[in-house]
């Protein structure tokens, strides 16, 4: 015969499931979007960003900073570093209304499509890490991004190159996306204003293994540089190739190459004497950011990621937005965060133009020496 648990007991299981005899009060949340690519080739870079906008939120809760009887949380969701998916996720958010904000997407060809999604929803979202300078261009009241542009990086990319390493010749290739071509382009373009001689410039896929064919074109014409707009993926695979064929051109790209991984990818003796430049310098030799390296490493216990502390500023932006506008209202959000003058952050100063775009745009380069990433210097 069956005979009810006893409250006790029922407490017992309850509470080892989360639950309880009585409803638990639950706190009401206000929750804050991380979308980036959180599984495949990508992911390191989706989970750093992601990371550094969790320890910002986790500090906000502690501190009792945003709206008063609401705690923070974050939602991360994997758009995969593919555009559709990118748009799915963003009608996740959209749809969920204790969503007030979306940081991301991680990279230029999902934000893109993505951003219409927010703009029609009146969500605001920034953008740690999506370079190109196009997304800025569609007048959307709903975008903001703290990671400089790629009109910015590009250039300074080619002066560093015909100015620093000598560079005459030059062989651009990049992976077609919104991101690794609009970057090639705007380093073409300066590179040829610079009088430097652009031997040719290819497309290559995103997934796709072998490069020997174009490689092997690539080192009959003797360039003294292969300069690529690209995710390390792709980027480490071609830099193995060509030195397989003893090309001995240098080898450039941007902040998609600007990470140990790719060092790790390449090998350390191939990736050994690489450039690439990053929309930051070496955060370890900020003064103001020791504290902020020093709690991610504690909550982590791992190194810094590259776009970490740029996800933690994004997050820091619109939690003083979320506080500002004292409640749960997107439109709230969006007017708070358009009067907020400037923010400093751990990577600098922040400054939103009328476009969104961050007006402090600093440019750093990054050299591979003794198998590890070192910062060499800011890009003129």
């Amino acid at each position: 015969m069956f005979k009810p648990l006893k409250c006790q007991t029922v407490l017992m299981i309850l509470i080892l499931m989360g639950g309880g005899c009585a409803d638990r009060h639950k706190e009401p949340l206000i929750k804050i979007g991380c979308a980036a690519p959180l599984t495949g080739d990508q992911a390191q870079l989706g989970r750093d960003v992601c990371r550094g906008v969790r320890l910002a939120v986790e500090q906000a809760n502690e501190k009792g900073i945003g709206v008063p009887g609401y705690r923070l949380e974050v939602t991360a969701l994997d758009d995969q570093h593919n555009p559709a998916q990118a748009v799915n996720v963003a009608k996740k958010f959209v749809a969920d209304r204790d969503v007030l904000a979306v940081m991301g997407h991680f990279n230029s060809s999902c934000t893109k499509p993505a951003s219409a999604i927010y703009h029609e929803a009146r969500m605001v979202q920034i953008t740690a890490s999506s370079t190109n300078p196009e997304l800025s261009k569609q007048g959307f009241d709903t975008f903001f991004r703290v990671a400089a542009t790629d009109d910015v990086q590009g250039p300074k990319g080619a002066r560093y190159a015909a100015k620093q390493l000598d560079t005459k010749t030059v062989f651009v290739i990049d992976d077609k996306t919104t991101y690794g071509k609009g970057l090639a382009d705007e380093f073409q373009k300066e590179a040829e204003a610079l009088g430097l001689h652009v031997l040719g410039h290819e497309g290559i896929t995103q997934g796709d293994k072998d490069f020997m064919p174009l490689l092997t074109r690539v080192k009959s014409l003797l360039p003294d540089m292969i300069y690529f707009g690209g995710i390390y993926p792709e980027g480490s695979l071609l830099v193995r190739q060509a030195r397989a064929l003893n090309i001995p051109a240098k080898f450039m790209g941007g902040d998609g190459l600007a990470t140990p991984i790719f060092i790790q990818l390449s090998s350390p003796e191939i990736a050994e004497g690489t450039y690439a430049t990053m929309v930051g310098g070496d955060m370890k030799k900020v003064p103001t950011a020791q504290e902020f390296i020093k709690a991610y490493e504690e909550r982590y216990g791992e190194e810094l990621g590259q776009w970490s502390a740029y996800g933690y500023d994004a997050a820091n932006i619109l939690i003083t937005a979320i506080q500002k506008a004292g409640g749960k209202d997107r439109q709230a959000v969006l007017k708070a965060i358009r009067g907020i003058p400037s923010f400093q952050g751990v990577t600098g100063e922040v400054v939103f133009d009328a476009q969104g775009d961050n007006r402090n745009q600093f440019i750093g380069v990054f050299k591979v020496q003794n198998g590890l990433l070192a910062y060499v210097g800011p890009a003129q």
